[in-house]
């Protein structure tokens, strides 16, 4: 999806900081006049200078030390707020994008990749931030004096302001024709970097993997491929550059020899004196800090523009998923659950449920077998709306879950997912998952019902231990009790058990076992399993097959039907 390549979609973050802007500029101002009374003085001092006057030189020179000092403080009131300004609307924005990515779909972060999203919220809106910090900082200052600085030098002598001026339109020409290709280069060059951030991102995650297979080498040359198209793409930009500022400089030098050149002529017309030439060489050098400031952060700009691009067009991004206007919270639940001719698709064309109706009665056990790719998960996860289905409705104790808020729909359901998910904090913080405040006697009883209390407290540190990225300083069995421990925290009175023992050994199977039948009680369970030792106590089984429900009773009925279940049965049992 793309978006409209321009600053003005920043203009909202922008206003939010009127106040301190409003206080950045009294300071651009200042500094400007200062600047003006500066070029004055310059013009002043060259009467006494040619008389040889040493008093009044003093008396000049010292009126201009105190103008600089007086600039040096205007300069600094309009660094310090502007850059507060600038950091300020790049936090809003980045926390706005992080919301809202968030707020998206499940089938979005399926094909988006991570290190590219990471270098989005991190690099391009912090370049976003320099842009706007340059803008306020240095462009707008530098513009006011393009603009203030001419028109004084027009009242001085507009012979000379032309000789310089009749350049100005060629140098902007050429400065928007390296602009535009500038934007076109960097935005190519940030899409490589994104690309060489998400490889370092699945390696880092797979390197188990990756030695296992003995890949080094083959990740070595994947990776030295793409590092060698994001340098294409930086050095194309570079070249560009190099040949920019030589053609600007040529031109600088140009309106220099021609101020030269006219001037000359003018004092030997008694046209100009030479108090106003001093004058006017002060302005002219003094235009060629801004001017060359403005060229640089011109290029910056159109470098930056393809940060705003992929930040804005995340923000394009609008989520299926959506919560009904005026949706209501929904009540403590009984845990009855109704699919009601639920149809759905990834894609259009391809079903993966087909026409599921099925009653689920409160604290009941349901398991949910078949091959790969029967649609299993994909029936568990149309409970808490990861996704909607094309057709059909789902209802909670006779409510539409399309009609209740999403946060209220997802406090009530917990979930033990086959591979547990870590993050860095505390165990404590892992168990009380999304809790900010959260009762540490509470924590401790439900690790305890989740057999993981005695291996924490062998942990140096006990509950505050820190847990590495991902926890791989925790074993397999250990990381899905504590997945146990946070589901009983949440207390949800609807269960979603994926796969939970599938990757465990004997032992760690055992105890995590133990925990998920203590967990079960007095709750509507949904449980996805492989092995079928796990779903043999279940009140009834499922068994879905190119997405419908082909068999469905206990597991002694289902061993007597002599269908699809049997085999799975007769296959996992055979030994």
């Amino acid at each position: 999806m793309k978006t409209r390549s321009n600053y003005w979609q920043i203009l909202p973050y922008i206003r939010l900081q009127w106040a301190t802007i409003i206080k950045g500029f009294i300071g651009i101002l200042g500094y400007v006049l200062a600047t003006l009374t500066l070029i004055n003085l310059a013009g002043k001092l060259a009467v006494p200078f040619g008389q040889g006057n040493v008093i009044a030189i003093a008396q000049l020179t010292a009126i201009c030390a105190l103008i600089f000092l007086m600039r040096g403080f205007f300069q600094s009131v309009q660094d310090l707020y502007m850059a507060k300004a600038a950091l300020r609307v790049a936090f809003l924005l980045r926390k706005e994008v992080y919301t809202h990515l968030q707020k998206l779909n499940l089938s979005y972060f399926e094909t988006a990749k991570a290190g590219d999203l990471s270098y989005r919220l991190t690099e391009d809106i912090d370049r976003i931030g320099e842009v706007v910090n340059k803008l306020f900082h240095d462009f707008l200052p530098c513009i006011l004096q393009l603009i203030a600085i001419p028109i004084y030098m027009i009242y001085l002598n507009w012979q000379l302001t032309l000789a310089i001026v009749i350049i100005a339109p060629l140098m902007a020409i050429i400065i928007g024709w390296f602009g535009e290709r500038l934007r076109k280069y960097s935005l190519k060059s940030q899409n490589r970097i994104s690309d060489l951030s998400a490889i370092l991102t699945e390696v880092f995650s797979g390197i188990r993997l990756i030695q296992a297979f003995a890949a080094e080498n083959y990740e070595i040359e994947r990776f030295s491929q793409e590092a060698k198209n994001s340098y294409k793409a930086k050095y194309s930009t570079e070249q560009l550059k190099a040949v920019q500022i030589p053609i600007v400089g040529f031109l600088e030098a140009m309106s220099a020899l021609s101020l030269l050149i006219v001037g000359a002529w003018q004092i030997s017309q008694n046209n100009l004196t030479v108090g106003e030439f001093f004058s006017y060489l002060a302005a002219a050098a003094l235009l060629i800090d801004p001017i060359g400031h403005s060229t640089n952060n011109y290029n910056q700009f159109k470098e930056g523009e393809a940060s705003v691009d992929r930040v804005f067009e995340l923000l394009a991004i609008q989520p299926t998923v959506l919560e009904k206007k005026g949706a209501m919270a929904l009540p403590h639940v009984t845990g009855k659950v109704e699919y009601r001719d639920v149809r759905f698709a990834y894609k259009p064309g391809e079903i993966v449920l087909n026409n599921i109706s099925l009653m689920i009665k409160p604290g009941e056990a349901i398991a949910i077998v078949g091959a790969s790719g029967a649609g299993k998960t994909t029936f568990v996860n149309l409970l808490p709306r990861f996704y909607d289905p094309e057709n059909g409705d789902i209802f909670i104790d006779e409510i539409n879950i399309k009609n209740v808020t999403l946060n209220s729909l997802r406090k009530q359901i917990g979930i033990v997912p086959q591979e547990t998910i870590m993050f860095s904090g505390t165990i404590a913080q892992n168990i009380a998952f999304g809790q900010k405040n959260y009762d540490m006697q509470a924590v401790i009883e439900a690790a305890k019902i989740a057999n993981a209390d005695q291996f924490i407290q062998q942990l140096p540190a006990g509950y505050d231990t820190w847990v590495g990225e991902r926890g791989v300083n925790l074993s397999g069995g250990q990381r899905q009790r504590i997945a146990i421990a946070r589901a009983i925290l949440l207390n949800p009175q609807i269960l979603i058990l994926d796969e939970a023992t599938s990757a465990l050994d004997s032992e760690s199977e055992t105890l995590v076992q133990q925990a998920l039948e203590r967990l079960m009680v007095n709750r509507t369970v949904l449980i996805i399993a492989h092995r079928l030792s796990t779903v043999r106590k279940c009140d009834r089984i499922l068994v879905l097959e190119k997405g419908q429900i082909i068999e469905s009773g206990n597991h002694q009925q289902l061993l007597d039907l002599q269908g699809k279940y049997a085999q799975y049965y007769a296959q996992q049992f055979s030994s």
